[in-house]
């Protein structure tokens, strides 16, 4: 009955968290109705809580992906990809100072065009 009892309440968990007070006054509730020991009741408090994190941290995952993937569908780019077009302007700004200090360059000499012969 114990066995069925915690796989009930491991199965509910799945759907919901609970937060660490909520399931203190559950345990207890049960550990009154259906006789269960101190430590059966921690047992059952431990196992809950360990299902309620697991669950927390797959809802936490499944949400950050879900908002990547929103970000990616709207086009809006990630830090990543901000920080390599931030040090790119960076190096062009650094680029355009050098070449702004420059002396300016005498414009390169152009020959006259030579019609081609034999035409």
């Amino acid at each position: 009955m114990f066995e069925l009892l915690e796989k009930t309440l491991l199965a509910g968990i799945g759907a919901m968290s609970l937060t660490r007070q909520k399931t203190e006054e559950l345990i207890g509730e049960l550990q009154k109705q259906f006789n269960l020991s101190e430590e059966k009741g921690k047992d059952l408090f431990a196992k809950m809580e360990a299902a309620v994190k697991e669950n927390q941290e797959k809802l936490e995952a499944v949400a950050r992906e879900e908002v990547r993937n929103s970000c990616a569908r709207l086009g809006v780019v990630t830090e990543e990809e901000f920080d390599k077009l931030r040090q790119r302007v960076l190096v062009l700004e650094q680029k355009v100072v050098a070449l702004e200090n420059l002396p300016p360059a005498s414009p390169p000499e152009v020959s006259p065009l030579v019609p081609p012969t034999g035409l």
